[in-house]
C-alpha cells in the first residue's frame, strides 16, 4: 500500500506541475500517512528560488497542494480503504523536500479509538486523550 501511495501522489504531483519528485516514501503508522517528497521543484522554481524568489516559490507551491487537496485525499482513501480526517501538506526550497500528511479517521469508523490502543496498554501519550 505504501508503494501505491508513493506512485499516486508522484502522479498527481507531475500531472499539476508538469515534473514529480525524484524520490518519494511513504510511512505508515497507525492512523498517520506521511509522504516525504524529494527533489520535487521544477526547474523554474529552482532558478526563482536561487535568486532570491523563494517566498513566492514556497507560495506557489502551497497553492498547488490546495489545487490538488480533493485529488490526493481521494487517491490515499481508495489505495487505504479508509477515510482521511485531515490533511497537512509544506515545503522547503532548500533541502528541496515536501511533505504530506493525512490523519485517516480511526479504525472503527465512529470517530474512538480502540480501548486496547489507549492509556496503559501501551500509548506511546502517557494515556492522555486525544
Amino acid at each position: 500500500m505504501a508503494a501505491a501511495i508513493s506512485n499516486a501522489v508522484v502522479g498527481l504531483l507531475h500531472d499539476y506541475t508538469g515534473r514529480g519528485p525524484t524520490r518519494a516514501r511513504t510511512t505508515i503508522d497507525g492512523d498517520t500517512i506521511i509522504v516525504t517528497l524529494r527533489d520535487s521543484l521544477t526547474k523554474a522554481e529552482k532558478t526563482l528560488a536561487a535568486r532570491g524568489q523563494s517566498l513566492e516559490v514556497l507560495a506557489m507551491r502551497r497553492a498547488f497542494q490546495g489545487t490538488m487537496r480533493e485529488d490526493l485525499i481521494a487517491a490515499v482513501e481508495r489505495l487505504s480503504g479508509r477515510q482521511v480526517e485531515a490533511f497537512l501538506s509544506d515545503n522547503l526550497h532548500d533541502p528541496d523536500v515536501a511533505v504530506e500528511i493525512f490523519l485517516m479517521a480511526p479504525a472503527d469508523g465512529n470517530g474512538s479509538r480502540d480501548a486496547s490502543r489507549d492509556g496503559a496498554n501501551g500509548s506511546r501519550d502517557g494515556g492522555r486523550p486525544d
